[in-house]
């Protein structure tokens, strides 16, 4: 999909004024019994885990198509069982932008993105006869984005976008029209699905035709007119099917995966956008429940003295309360039938939402005061966990409120070692607190490894310090015995869950994305070796399942 604008979401833009109120007031309520209190939403204690940190998209396999698919998920899950890890963390799989790399920038906070749709586990594509289906030119595309040290984001929609249609045209002709068995469970899916698959479909083949966001669509589309809508539907039927079918199999390959790496023994652990892009099929379907005047962002602090402007629409709390978080419950629900538990991304903006009415404008938190706050974050929270386990990103310049609340609900926030320091002193993992996620980093940060090497004398002597660290005293360069004590250490933490990026786990120097900066190589990480080799690397899998079992024994 081409066209002439650009989301702005995750966009850093400066701001210029003053912090002030914005008038925004939210009338306070006290939980309804059916919420429950506080302490019935604390969990079951856990037994410790430990995990590994790794986009779906960076995943590469001798199979897959230039970007990491769902069939790749219970490949690496075996990786990760053998090396004695039962937590799988991905970033975001929400439907993206085609013009934002960006897995927060979503399109859809329903949908997974058809990027990840493995043709070669597509049963409409295999009884054309596979790949040997393509053209020599989509054959010639295939090797090359396969090959790429990184994802070819635009290279690889278009041509998995057209192989795609080429096998659902063989579903219209033989399984729709004939009205098969698979022809029914489409329209079962559909019927399961249609309080959220419906408008996507709509919002995705109008997007598609129009080549622009919807607030510029004609008025009979943009406000979604009876007879707009319905006199669009006959005309593209069989691309809303397209739609709907892409989920359908989308879905069934989902669960699949997820179960094949249940056998395992390795859960799979989401990601949860705070909000979705302004141009998305939610808010173009749900207006009421969002606040396009008002952009969120963040207040200025150490890091940006003039804040942080993401572009994104603020959620209309007053109207989200009136409805119950109806939203938000069936938001969750979604992520429980992907997820066994998924990280709430920005926790803090669910109490509070920094917001301003322009791009120039003054900004202020929505709700204002205190009580509101906690609140309105601890309903949230109790809505979000009915499905799913839930953790929250609590990084960044937060209110001192929030981690006891934090406690009080029974969910647990970050733990980051690079972090974690009382002035000059680092805390000891040891001592972290057993309601926490323990890592060393995460999609946003540089490599252990970079960051070690950066760290001026006086931190990496302080580091040393630590109970276990004593051997990096003197060291002014990343070695596998670094890698190996900060990995250990990491691990003696009781914190019921350790997280480790990929590329930490190996001592890599790989990064993710680097905030507020736009780059060809922001998004499009994937790793070097494919998943079949991991496999098969007995020192390294023994290595990690070494320092897991030590960790446990330490206990």
């Amino acid at each position: 999909m081409g066209g002439h604008y650009r989301l702005e979401a995750r966009a850093l833009v400066l701001m210029r004024q003053p912090s002030k109120p914005v008038d925004t007031s939210l009338p306070e309520r006290s939980p309804r019994p059916e919420e429950g209190t506080v302490e019935s939403a604390v969990p079951p204690a856990r037994r410790r885990r430990a995990g590994v940190l790794v986009p779906l998209f960076s995943l590469r396999s001798e199979s897959n198509w230039g970007v990491g698919d769902i069939s790749d998920i219970p490949r690496f899950a075996s990786f990760a069982a053998k090396a004695g890890l039962s937590v799988v963390q991905i970033l975001p799989v929400n439907e993206g932008s085609p013009v934002d790399a960006s897995p927060y920038a979503a399109t859809s906070a329903f949908a997974i993105d058809p990027v990840y749709l493995s043709l070669d586990n597509c049963e409409d594509l295999q009884a054309l006869g596979g790949r040997k289906a393509l053209s020599p030119e989509h054959k010639e595309e295939l090797a090359a984005v396969s090959s790429s040290p990184m994802v070819l984001w635009q290279r690889v929609r278009r041509l998995k976008t057209a192989v795609a249609h080429q096998a659902f045209q063989r579903f219209l002709r033989d399984e729709w029209k004939p009205k098969t068995q698979r022809a029914r469970d489409l329209a079962a899916f559909q019927a399961e699905h249609r309080a959220w698959l419906d408008d996507h479909a709509l919002f995705a083949v109008m997007h598609e035709r129009l080549q622009k966001s919807w607030q510029d669509w004609p008025e009979r589309l943009r406000t979604r007119t009876p007879e707009g809508v319905a006199t669009f539907r006959r005309e593209f039927a069989d691309a809303l099917l397209e739609r709907n079918w892409l989920q359908w199999q989308l879905d069934l390959q989902w669960r699949h995966a997820r179960a094949e790496a249940g056998r395992t023994g390795v859960a799979l652990m989401g990601d949860m956008p705070f909000t979705v892009s302004a141009d998305s099929s939610d808010v173009w379907a749900h207006t009421s429940l969002f606040r396009p005047d008002l952009r969120v962002g963040t207040p200025p602090d150490a890091f940006s003295s003039h804040g942080q402007d993401w572009g994104l629409p603020a959620y209309d709390w007053n109207n989200l309360r009136r409805a119950e978080f109806a939203w938000i419950r069936a938001r969750a629900a979604r992520a429980g039938e992907l997820y066994s538990g998924y990280r709430v991304d920005h926790v803090i903006g669910l109490y509070r939402t920094y917001v301003r009415k322009s791009v120039d404008g003054d900004g202020g938190f929505w709700p204002a005061n205190e009580a509101s706050q906690i609140s309105l974050g601890e309903t949230i929270l109790r809505v979000m966990r009915t499905s799913a386990e839930v953790i929250a990103e609590d990084l960044g310049t937060v209110p001192e409120f929030l981690r006891p609340s934090l406690d009080r609900l029974g969910v647990p926030g970050y733990r980051v070692l690079r972090w974690e320091k009382d002035g000059a002193t680092f805390r000891n993992p040891a001592d972290w607190p057993k309601l926490s996620v323990a890592t060393n980093g995460t999609h946003d940060t540089d490599s252990t490894a970079d960051w070690f090497e950066q760290l001026p004398t006086d931190e990496r002597k302080a580091l040393a310090q630590l109970p276990g660290l004593e051997k990096l005293a003197g060291k002014d360069r990343f070695d596998d015995e670094a890698r190996d004590l900060l990995l250990a250490a990491l691990y003696r933490a009781p914190s019921q869950l350790v997280i480790t990026p990929f590329a930490d786990l190996f001592g890599q120097r790989d990064r993710v994305n680097v905030p507020g900066s736009v780059s060809d190589s922001n998004w499009t990480y994937r790793l070097a070796t494919p998943i079949e080799t991991l496999i098969k690397d007995d020192a390294a899998i023994e290595r990690l399942a070494t320092l897991s079992r030590d960790s446990e024994r330490s206990r």
